[in-house]
Order: C-alpha cells, then sequence, then structure tokens
C-alpha cells in the first residue's frame, strides 16, 4: 500500500498517520515557520496586553490600507492549503471591495480572483451558511474547506478597494505534503451583470482551457421585476460544445437541488424557504421592507462534491434569467446577477476576464 500523504482526509481515513507537516499562517505567525507563533513584540493589540507580556494575543490582526494589496501567504511547497477562516472588524463594509487571490506555483495570473464574501458564499453580506465546504458562523466568520494542492508555491493576497483602513483577521492551515501526480489546482472566478441582458443567457464561466473537473457555483441573484424569477437553464458546454450543451438543467431553483420555486409547504401563506445543506442551499433570502430595501436578492451555492463534471479540453457554463408574463409565456428578465464558478484544472490558467470597477462591484 502507498504511504498515505495527508491530504484528502475523510472521517474513513482520519485515523491514518502520515509525514505530512501542519502548519498554519496568521497575524501571530506572517510566515507559518514551525515553533514561531505567538512571538509579535508589537501589533494591533499591544494596547491591550499590558504588563502580561509576549505571547498574550499581541498580534490578532492586520490593518490593510485603501488601495494597498496585501500578501497574506507566501508558501513553498508541496503542500495543500486545508482551511481558510477570515473576517473584517467592520462587517458593515461592503465586502465586494475587498478582493481575493490566490496564485500557484510560478504563475503571474492568479487562479482565484473573487470578491471576499462571494467566495464564502456572502455575496449580500450578513448570511449564515452551513455545507460541507463552505460556513458562514455568526458574525461574519467566512470559513473554506476546499482542499487547494500547490507543488512549488502558494500566494494568497487582498486587495482593498475601501476608503478606509480595514482591520482583518485570518488563519490559513496548510499541510506541508507530497502532492499526487494526478492532483488538478483550485480556480475560483468571479462574474457580474447588473442588469443581464435581454434575451441573453448569463455566462457563469468560459474560456477554461485544459483538463479538469468543475466543483461548484455561487449565485448572488438580484431580482428586478416583481414576479417568479427561477425559470431559466443553467447549461454545461463541454469539450467542443458550440449550440448545444451536453448537460441541460430544468430551472434555477431545480440546479440549486430545491423545487417549486423553493416555497414552504406548510399550507400557510406562501413565502420562499431558505435552507442550507452539505451539497446545496439557499442561505440568503433578502426581503423588500417597503422602503429602502425594495427589491428581493437570494444568495444561493451548489457544490458538485460527489458529482464533479469532468472536462477533458474546455468548459463553458451559462444560467438564463427567466420568469414569468401574463397567458403562461415565459419572460426573459435583465436582473442583477453576479456568480462564482469553482473548478479544479491542470495549469496553466488562462488569463479572467477583468474584474468589474469598484462602482459596478458595489451592492446598493
Amino acid at each position: 500500500m502507498t504511504a498515505f500523504n495527508g491530504l484528502g482526509t475523510h472521517l474513513g481515513n482520519l485515523s491514518w498517520v502520515a509525514n505530512a507537516q501542519s502548519r498554519s499562517i496568521s497575524a501571530e505567525n506572517f510566515t507559518g515557520e514551525k515553533g514561531k507563533g505567538g512571538m509579535a513584540t508589537d501589533g494591533a493589540s499591544k494596547s491591550c496586553v499590558g504588563d502580561l507580556g509576549i505571547g498574550w494575543k499581541m498580534s490578532p490582526k492586520i490593518v490593510v490600507k485603501p488601495g494597498e494589496v496585501r500578501e497574506l501567504a507566501d508558501i513553498a511547497g508541496p503542500g495543500a492549503i486545508q482551511h481558510l477562516w477570515i473576517t473584517q472588524g467592520n462587517t458593515a463594509l461592503p465586502m465586494r471591495w475587498l478582493i481575493l487571490r490566490i496564485y500557484w506555483d510560478a504563475q503571474e495570473q492568479p487562479s482565484v480572483e473573487c470578491p471576499l464574501g462571494d467566495f464564502f458564499a456572502n455575496g449580500w453580506g450578513g448570511a449564515q451558511v452551513n455545507s460541507l465546504a463552505v460556513t458562514v458562523n455568526p458574525k461574519c466568520g467566512q470559513n473554506c474547506y476546499w482542499e487547494m494542492p500547490f507543488r512549488r508555491r502558494c500566494r494568497i493576497t487582498l486587495e482593498s478597494l475601501l476608503p478606509e483602513n480595514t482591520e482583518i483577521y485570518y488563519q490559513i492551515d496548510y499541510a506541508l505534503a507530497e502532492v499526487p501526480e494526478q492532483s488538478a489546482y483550485f480556480h475560483a472566478q468571479f462574474r457580474r451583470e447588473n442588469p443581464t441582458k435581454y434575451k441573453v443567457p448569463y455566462t457563469i464561466l468560459d474560456g477554461v482551457r485544459g483538463r479538469g473537473q468543475y466543483i461548484g457555483t455561487y449565485l448572488a441573484w438580484g431580482v428586478n421585476n416583481g414576479g417568479w424569477w427561477g425559470e431559466g437553464e443553467i447549461k454545461f458546454y463541454l469539450d467542443g460544445d458550440r449550440e448545444y450543451p451536453t448537460i441541460c438543467g430544468t430551472g434555477t431553483e431545480d440546479y440549486i437541488c430545491g423545487s417549486h420555486d423553493f416555497e414552504n409547504a406548510d399550507g400557510g401563506p406562501t413565502r420562499y424557504v431558505e435552507y442550507n445543506t452539505a451539497y446545496a442551499g439557499l442561505p440568503q433570502v433578502i426581503r423588500p421592507d417597503g422602503l429602502y430595501r425594495s427589491q428581493q436578492r437570494f444568495g444561493m451555492y451548489r457544490w458538485h462534491i460527489p458529482d464533479p463534471i469532468r472536462f477533458a479540453s474546455d468548459l463553458r457554463i451559462t444560467v438564463q434569467a427567466l420568469g414569468w408574463r401574463s397567458g403562461w409565456k415565459f419572460l426573459p428578465l435583465q436582473d442583477d446577477i453576479a456568480s462564482v464558478a469553482f473548478w479544479y484544472q491542470q495549469l496553466p490558467t488562462a488569463p479572467f476576464p477583468s474584474l468589474p470597477g469598484k462602482d459596478l462591484l458595489e451592492v446598493i
């Protein structure tokens, strides 16, 4: 039997010993070096420490300045990121103005480029998410458990577009270990259209080249009409598909593993029902307050963990914004749709589309 490398842990192999080395990066140990945590002599909480001295929560956070790109981690491989936790001091500040990027090996092109909240299925802010791959716990404790193997180097940065200094608390847990030849690299790409184009499907992902597997979708959907919005089909174009896809779903809520408009079944007044499961959920429904929050908004995820979508050369994914007009006819919508596509693939990473500018990122 081949020696266990310590990666890909689950309940069935959690008891196995391995030669992997556990490491962690935070504001208390910026390099993840062994035996070097909690040694800060200066930090954001120095005034709170008093005469307790070194080792008593001297440096629990960093401050990111407006316009700054802050390096959170630079790790020599081989190894794998196993857990990310991050939050900000003022959770009311727009998380779409904090941009997370991850670079693998020697690439200058990021393989992850995404606003912070959307990466954690929390694009509108204020969600509580309870899934296998991502959790968001009170108050805005954002966690990611996607395994992210790398061979030579992992570099993680956070860019602030905010107009003021921002406190960031974070921890990056990883293992230094041998990475199997068949392991591909984690990718995540953000897109947004507001509004979507009339009778034109929204593109979740395009331009992927190489071999890999698609593993998940997050959608932050803002509705700009007064009726049901989720009739649109999601389509996966694989390996040379052009006009017609290989995989075609039957509706947006069906793809999220719900049904019948995410509607309650208790016989009372009809309403949307939030839910969280291991692989799919609608954790957030923002309802109009009658004045300032006048539009419905929805946050939902679908993780393809037991059913990854394999591709050999290329991948494109779209979803239709589709509702109803009178006479039981479909109505193409022009909604506010933002998405994050998650997948693994071999390097190199094709260039991503440019992120929307600051004004077009803002949630209003």
